[in-house]
């Protein structure tokens, strides 16, 4: 059984690597019409992918190459999908980082093992030089061309064959012949040169053009179909299938060596192949050399700056570009266009460094640019005026700056205030002030004319104030004062002299606040303006308050403020007209016999519970429970409760937030202190924190527990309008609760606990049944809360205790034991410094 299973794994095998040789065949060859996409492993299109890629070609034209084979559209379209995905998949592999713990970096079919520190010293010094390296490559004026993805100056391999194209072996030759003979043929030039013509023989195409091998063509079918040179044959020769040629890159570019490329293939396309120059690369003077001599010498900058592709020549096999070092190179930086690192050819100058940079920037100073240039022995500076640019040749290594101009004006002045168009201005000759206010078509209303100034710098930049009176200037009646360069004239407004007028309405209005103050405004302005009288004011009491000037400050009952008393109708008319002054206070009051309805509330065991409205100001508790029916069967009036608005539980838990936040930056600040005294300072600061907010919590828990009114409705109800039948006030909450049956114990215990109440238990025992005090009890401070909202704490009498009786729905509280802080190191060596002090005056008084 088990030879057999073997045998038909064996088989498997072998039937899947036949299957993955012949498709890798497959794909391999010209004809690409049979390929599925589906069937190919990401290996073999990655083989694909690099065979394109080797003849220079990029993703963008990899689905024409697939067309031009013969693969269907819709077979392109899945190895497009199948291209992206793989991408992705190894872009993924290559970003992958170390695995945890082994030491290992993983890498597309290998494996770098490092120690930590080793790497760590060879990343990072790896890093600073590709920095410094990256840094320079893009001051290259040039560089950024062949690492653009959107430029690659591919050929297109779907054009016309040019009628220059010179034909060498391996090219398909096409020939379609019409009229009275019909044929066609697709022939290969072979190693030779040559193609074989049916009933035509061989003929010799190498080194022909297109033109000059269709013309050869021709001539000897002419032979064999004499309808050709009567024109009633006609013959048609194209290029198929191009050949590929190899071309060499050599000196300083990224990646030399040897490159299959089509034969469309021109200089650019070979240079975007290989990387282009180095940071060493010419870009001016790259040289084309077919059959060892140079055709042709190529200039980047030409394409750059003209968009010319000047020789840019088609290649043939066999051809070598050679990237020599560069012979000139400058800098230039500063307020240019395009600052960075230009290379300069014999009998360019500076004018045309400049060129290369774009010109000067807007805000470049063009007169001059400083030049520092590398001598034998050191570095010198220089200066280059704007008459120099055309003739000064610029040697390698020259940096040249070009400066922005002065930030400052030299014939601005300014005018701010109260003038209709307060701005800048052209300081012509001549100008004053009187002038410029002219300019600024003239004063506001609001002006303040009596005084003005000017805000002048003197010679050595210092600020001085030169005063005015703006009237008489304006008037002629004084001399105009001449205006120098930034001077900044201000002429204030009346309203920015003065404290703003407003007045306030407070009291029985719908929008009480402050007003601002107009000349001659009215108290019905002041109410109208306000939103008018509420349903609760009283029109016949309005009190208006005004400030006193001239009060005596020798007198101890010296008047301090003026008060009106006025009344106004329905109209809102004043009885006298009266009209307000700035500052005055306008007070609406409430009508006197006004009264907004109050409610309070019963809950429980009533016969009508709910929400009840006061009908008179001295309603008390026993006639609300009339008004609510009475008690039910199952009311428990011993416990009822009545709790009044006061502190909510929401507060405390806000300063209970508050508090812990405070305390947890305490604490990270603790951390952070390195000094022991530091630490012993923040500890005690922290502690006392800490105290405080329990204190706070503590307060503000008792604040809610005495929200409850402690009441004893059985009393109050054999004894109606008695003293402890007390008056009901609004948002009171009477609550009448069913027969209680539990007492809770909480607090320091050792199992806080509710248990059923038992008259024959007393307070010792119902601690005993939770566990009895724990160790931070504090025994003698224990209390009971009743149901009724009333507590009672334990009594001390001579060495006893006094313990509080217990009923249904209590709860026994023990509270905390307040712990000792203990001295810290600072505070014991400052009190046994103290005492030794101490000690030592003792002595010498004895002495």
């Amino acid at each position: 059984m088990t030879i057999k299973r073997v045998f038909l794994y064996f088989c498997l095998i072998s039937g899947i690597f036949y299957t993955a040789l012949s498709q890798a065949q497959t794909i391999n060859t010209q004809n690409l019409s049979s390929v599925r996409v589906d069937e190919l492993s990401d290996d073999q299109i990655r083989a694909f992918m690099r065979q394109v890629e080797s003849t220079g070609l990029g993703d963008s034209q990899l689905e024409q190459v697939a067309l031009a084979r013969g693969m269907r559209s819709e077979e392109i379209q899945k190895l497009r999908a199948r291209i992206e995905k793989i991408k992705q998949k190894d872009q993924s592999k290559s970003n992958q980082k170390p695995e945890a713990g082994t030491g290992k970096v993983q890498q597309p079919g290998r494996e770098l093992n490092y120690t930590p520190d080793t790497l760590t010293t060879k990343v990072d010094t790896q890093t600073e030089a590709e920095k410094a390296l990256g840094e320079l490559k893009a001051k290259i004026f040039g560089a950024s061309l062949f690492k653009n993805t959107n430029l690659t100056f591919e050929p297109n391999l779907r054009i016309a064959t040019p009628g220059n194209y010179i034909i060498g072996p391996d090219d398909e030759i096409q020939i379609d012949i019409t009229g009275d003979n019909e044929a066609n043929y697709t022939l290969k030039v072979n190693p030779e040169g040559n193609i074989r013509i049916e009933y035509a023989g061989i003929v010799s195409l190498s080194g022909l053009t297109v033109e000059q091998a269709s013309a050869k063509i021709r001539s000897r079918l002419s032979l064999t179909y004499p309808g050709i040179r009567s024109g009633r044959t006609n013959v048609s020769v194209g290029i198929g299938n191009i050949r590929s040629i190899k071309v060499t890159l050599l000196g300083e570019v990224v990646k030399p060596g040897s490159y299959t490329l089509p034969s469309l293939a021109t200089a650019f396309n070979a240079l975007y192949v290989s990387g282009g120059p180095t940071e060493n690369g010419s870009f001016r003077e790259i040289e084309i050399i077919r059959g060892n001599r140079m055709v042709g010498k190529l200039d980047i900058y030409e394409f750059l700056l003209k968009g010319f592709q000047t020789n840019n020549i088609r290649l043939q096999d066999n051809d070598i570009i050679r990237v020599p070092t560069y012979r000139t190179r400058v800098e230039f930086a500063g307020e240019v266009k395009r600052p960075g690192l230009f290379e300069v050819i014999p009998n360019e100058t500076l004018s045309d460094v400049l060129n290369f940079a774009g010109g000067f920037s807007d805000q470049a100073y063009t007169s001059r640019i400083k030049v520092l240039q590398n001598t034998d022995r050191e570095r010198r500076i220089a200066d280059i005026f704007s008459d120099n640019y055309t003739s000064y040749k610029p040697k390698s290594g020259d940096k040249y700056y070009a400066e922005p101009i002065l930030d400052r004006f030299g014939n601005r002045v300014t005018i701010e205030g109260a003038v209709f168009r307060p701005g800048q201005f052209e300081l012509e000759p001549g100008l004053t002030v009187g002038k410029l206010i002219a300019k600024a078509e003239g004063l506001r209303e609001d002006a303040f004319q009596s005084r003005g100034y000017i805000t002048r710098l003197k010679d050595d930049l210092q600020t001085e104030l030169v005063s005015f009176d703006i009237a008489k200037i304006l008037a002629g009646q004084a001399a105009d004062i001449p205006l120098k360069r930034e001077d900044v004239i201000m002429i204030s407004s009346i309203f920015d002299l003065k404290e703003e007028y407003n007045v306030r309405v407070e009291g029985e209005v719908l929008q009480p606040g402050t007003l601002s103050y107009a000349e001659g405004m009215t108290l019905e302005d002041a109410i109208l303006q306000a939103g008018g009288l509420k349903e609760s004011a009283t029109p016949q009491r309005i009190e208006i308050s005004r400030r006193v000037k001239n009060s005596n400050p020798l007198s101890r009952s010296a008047q301090i403020a003026e008060v009106f008393q006025l009344t106004v109708d329905q109209d809102l008319k004043a009885t006298a007209g009266f009209v307000l002054l700035p500052f005055d206070i306008v007070l609406v009051r409430t009508s006197e016999g006004y009264q907004v309805q109050r409610q309070i509330e019963i809950k429980g065991e009533v016969l009508f519970p709910g929400i009840y409205t006061l009908s008179k100001k001295d309603e008390r508790i026993s006639d609300m429970i009339k008004r609510a029916g009475g008690f039910t069967a199952l009311a428990y009036a011993d416990g009822a409760s009545l709790k009044r608005p006061g502190p909510t539980k929401d507060s405390l838990d806000f300063d209970q937030k508050n508090g812990n936040d405070q305390l947890k930056r305490l604490q990270a600040e603790n951390k952070q202190l390195k000094q022991i005294q530091l630490e012993n300072e923040r500890s005690i600061q922290y502690q006392r924190l800490q105290s405080t907010v329990s204190d706070t919590v503590k307060v503000k828990e008792e604040a809610i527990r005495t929200n409850f009114v402690g009441i004893n409705l059985l009393d109050i109800m054999k004894k109606p309008g008695s003293r402890p039948d007390i008056f009901l006030e609004e948002g009171d909450i009477l609550n009448i609760p069913r027969q209680l049956q539990t007492v809770k114990i909480s607090g320091q215990v050792l199992s806080p606990v509710t248990i059923v109440y038992s008259r024959s238990k007393g307070f010792k025992q119902y601690i005993s049944n939770a566990g009895g005090f724990n160790q931070k009890a504090r025994k003698k401070n224990a209390y009971i809360i009743y149901a009724n909202g009333s507590a009672k704490s334990t009594q001390n009498f001579v060495f006893f205790k006094i313990f509080p009786d217990v009923k249904p729905g209590a709860e026994i509280f023990v509270p905390q034991r307040e712990e000792k802080r203990k001295l810290s190191a600072a505070e014991l060596i400052g009190i046994s410094g103290g005492l030794a002090s101490l000690a030592v005056i003792i002595l010498n008084l004895v002495k």
